[in-house]
């Protein structure tokens, strides 16, 4: 076999683990409220589902990099396949919520390295000038997954069961595993001490305080154990930042954040994608609840928010060129907002053009926002602080997602108490005041990005 020929087998390979990474990173969402009826839980209680995926991929993304450089890609890439097939599989078996929840964590595990790994697979085996093509096609699996995502996962609870979203992880992943041990290339190099104090820090810190946010939802945690989490939290994260300023090879050295675009880059993707983040969890769950719709109609109400993001990147270099990174930004998060709170105003008499408009709209400027956040936050990276920079706002990305869909839950829950129903179109208030909320947070984010040149 020629270089060319085993290079455009690893893409495949790599594309196809980033494609089952990305696919159940939103095929889940449609089939929550059949979950909930099976477990015979509340719809507007099944967060955990999606915060245990999210928050275990964000704690493991720091530590991909290196566990690849020390026991070399195809062992490691491997490694994440089995333990994402396991978790699948562990995932289907379950009858209780604690237990998916607790195999989505062995599903996220082998799911945060995935593309990190495969990236770097990738990097060491392409050569330099053909990189750029490589990654976009490693990368095209990473915007078709969210368009057939949901869908997918409607159709087959309507045709089969909600299990069967995990089940048909099985094959691909059997596929996967046995072409990595064929075709994978093996690279390795030197390490630095990994900074596993640090690590364990930073990890610590972004679970306190999901669990903090998530407590009063869901798990039913007392208001001074939610506190004791919030507070634990914040001191880890702190205790972090002062070991890093000491620490020779600390896990993202403090200099990242000496580079003003990252700073702000970062600082913005953390808090307007927690409204962001919150979505795709809270327009299927009002759908199915609130409106009737069944999850095969809630799934394919999502291809409009798919398909404009997917155009609008398009958009983003003119609009940048013409009026630069601040006002883009600025403008479009109040936008994000404002098309985020103007769910509130979704009812069952809305005509049905009106509602796609809506979702289409939503999907262009959330998909601007995620391109010109991400471009001007990594663009004046040089050297060593690339890789660390890009492997914390991969973490960020992750986190925030977590903490939006642990924001949102707790908010429909308080809401839910307030109006007095968590079924049916009674639900509705507390839908549209929980849209308006996160609508806010998001919109409140673009006094972030205003503190650019």
């Amino acid at each position: 076999m020629t270089e060319q020929e085993s290079n455009r087998i690893l893409l495949w390979l790599v594309a196809l683990g980033v494609f089952m990474q990305m696919l159940d990173s939103t095929i889940v969402n449609t089939a929550l409220p059949s979950m909930a009826a099976s477990l015979g839980e509340s719809p507007l209680r099944m967060q955990s589902v999606v915060i245990a995926y999210a928050l275990t991929m964000a704690m493991l993304i720091p530590a991909s990099g290196w566990l690849a450089d020390r026991f070399g890609t195809r062992r490691v890439f491997f490694s994440a396949i089995a333990l994402f097939t396991l978790g699948s599989l562990l995932c289907a078996q379950s009858h209780s919520l604690g237990q998916i929840a607790a195999s989505r964590v062995v599903q996220g595990v082998g799911g945060a390295m995935l593309l990190p790994v495969g990236r770097l697979a990738v990097l060491r085996s392409v050569p330099r000038g053909d990189f750029l093509a490589a990654m976009s096609f490693v990368t095209i699996p990473g915007l078709i997954g969210p368009l057939i995502g949901p869908t997918l996962g409607g159709w087959l609870v309507q045709a089969a069961s909600w299990h069967w979203i995990f089940l048909i992880n099985l094959p691909v992943g059997l596929i996967a595993g046995i072409a990595t041990l064929r075709f994978m290339p093996d690279a390795r190099s030197a390490v630095a001490r990994f900074d596993l104090g640090g690590y364990l820090m930073l990890s610590f810190s972004m679970v306190a305080l999901s669990l903090s946010l998530d407590g009063l939802s869901e798990l039913g945690l007392r208001h001074a154990t939610v506190l004791m989490l919030l507070i634990f939290g914040m001191a880890s994260f702190v205790a972090y930042w002062l070991h890093a300023t000491r620490a020779p090879k600390p896990l993202f050295p403090l200099g990242l954040f000496g580079v003003h675009t990252y700073r702000v880059g970062v600082l913005g993707n953390l808090f307007s994608r927690i409204g962001s983040g919150s979505m795709p969890f809270l327009i299927p769950l009002l759908l199915q609840v609130s409106l009737g719709y069944s999850p095969m109609e809630a799934g394919l109400m999502m291809i409009p928010v798919a398909l404009a993001g997917m155009v609008s990147k398009r958009m983003v270099v003119p609009l940048v060129r013409e009026f630069g990174y601040r006002r883009v930004l600025l403008c479009n998060t109040i936008l994000v907002g404002l098309a985020m709170a103007s769910f509130a105003l979704i009812s069952p008499t809305q005509p049905m053009w009106l509602r796609l408009i809506q979702l289409a709209f939503f999907g262009m400027v959330n998909s601007l926002q995620f391109t010109a956040m991400n471009t001007i936050t990594l663009r004046d990276l040089e050297g060593d602080l690339a890789s660390g920079g890009n492997s914390l706002l991969s973490m960020v990305m992750m986190l925030s997602m977590s903490l939006g869909v642990a924001t949102a839950s707790g908010l429909l829950a308080a809401f839910a108490g307030v109006f007095g129903s968590e079924h049916g179109a009674a639900a509705l208030p507390a839908f549209h005041a929980t849209f308006v909320c996160v609508g806010l947070v998001t919109a409140a984010s673009a006094w972030i990005f205003w503190q650019l040149e």
